[in-house]
């Protein structure tokens, strides 16, 4: 099985990596890979609203990454969204991407998904809805957790003084794997239950 996870923060190991990273490592003890994927450093322009996409599933635009990783997704068993908060929102660079990758449509129903918001103070909320609001919309099953996935400090070290939230992280990536091996397990077709010899009463004397 194999989770892709990616990081639309502009810096490639900074608070949301931390959070994606942390995640992964539990995966990765339940057997499970994952692939990282950086494209919060990347140009990406936004939707047009073309509507192109529906008859294509896949934007027009091909010179930028969102349909390179589109059959990546589509290949997964499991997703993870994790963006830092801007101005109470998503990265801009990062919501570009989403919009253009889930608008056509893409094969992640009844597959688990997690997201990770990462912030300095305040914000997380939002931004976990946001990116819930993807995975809910494409018919992903969340992940659940004990809190939303918000993980603070100004920078990767910082984030590791947020006990709480790294282990939210854990927790998370604990959760992911046990519903992956979950849905796994439910594809093995259960032996029908045990038939008992026929018993025939008959009360007519």
């Amino acid at each position: 099985m194999k989770v892709i996870a990616f990081n639309g923060s502009p810096h490639e190991k900074g608070t949301t990596h931390r959070g994606i990273s942390t995640m992964a490592g539990e995966l990765e003890k339940a057997g499970i890979s994952t692939e990282l994927v950086w494209v919060g450093n990347r140009e990406i322009r936004g939707c047009m609203g073309c509507g192109k996409c529906r008859e294509r599933r896949a934007c027009v635009f091909n010179d930028d990454p969102v349909n390179q990783f589109r059959e990546k997704v589509n290949e997964s068993d499991g997703i993870i969204l994790g963006s830092p908060v801007y101005y109470g929102g998503i990265a801009g660079t990062f919501k570009c991407f989403l919009d253009r990758l889930f608008f056509p449509g893409v094969d992640l129903q009844f597959k688990p998904g997690a997201v990770v918001a990462a912030l300095r103070r305040s914000g997380g909320v939002t931004v976990f809805h946001q990116l819930s609001n993807y995975l809910n919309l494409a018919q992903v099953l969340i992940t659940p957790g004990f809190y939303w996935g918000a993980i603070h400090g100004n920078n990767a070290e910082e984030v590791l003084r947020d006990e709480e939230g790294m282990q939210l992280m854990r927790t998370l990536g604990r959760n992911m794997a046990w519903l992956l091996k979950t849905l796994d397990a439910g594809k093995t077709p259960l032996p029908h239950p045990p038939e008992e010899k026929r018993v025939r009463t008959n009360f007519i004397r």
